[in-house]
């Protein structure tokens, strides 16, 4: 059981990183920047945060009771609707991650062998965790990459800065537990 302990504590804070980094590019756009895409088939960062909110929320709201794919969901408009304010982003993108990490912290490792269903397809606890955590980095790699594009010049890293590996001692990374 330890060791289902173990990855339940991992994938709360993959979650909690993922958050982190797409925030931490956020807060370096302009309201405007946060509408550009790169080309006219690209997404913004506003249908890319809109997308995941609706994502997150869907998935996650009633996970182990519930289809995944909730019927309130309007997976298309996700990706053309892109009016909202700022905040009103922003809102929406806290009240996905709530229930999401509220969730994923709920969950006791023998959850983990239940089955939840997504659009009708049943997956193992373990292979929907999986799967959110992947499509959320995915798309938190995108923001991340639009918001560093964007900024140019006065990009400051989320992570260690190139050139500046020697400096960081070993071990400053290691993730801790998530807090209970």
């Amino acid at each position: 059981m330890n060791e289902l302990r173990t990855y339940l504590d991992d994938v709360v804070r993959t979650f909690r990183k993922s958050k982190a980094l797409a925030e931490g590019a956020l807060a370096q756009m302009s309201d405007d920047d946060l509408r550009r895409a790169i080309d006219p088939d690209a997404n913004s960062v506003a249908t890319l945060m809109q997308h995941l909110s609706g994502n997150l929320r869907s998935r996650f709201t009633d996970f182990l009771t519930t289809d995944g794919e909730k019927p309130d969901r309007d997976r298309d408009t996700e990706f053309t609707a892109n009016e909202l304010s700022r905040d009103a982003l922003l809102s929406r993108w806290q009240a996905a991650w709530e229930v999401t990490l509220a969730a994923i912290a709920g969950l006791e490792p023998h959850d983990l062998a239940r089955t939840v269903h997504i659009r009708g397809e049943a997956f193992a606890v373990v292979e929907a965790l999986n799967r959110a955590a992947t499509h959320t980095s995915y798309h938190v790699g995108q923001i991340v990459l639009l918001a560093k594009h964007f900024a140019g010049p006065e990009w400051r890293s989320l992570s260690i800065p190139k050139g500046q590996s020697a400096n960081y001692a070993v071990g400053k990374y290691k993730q801790q537990a998530p807090p209970t």
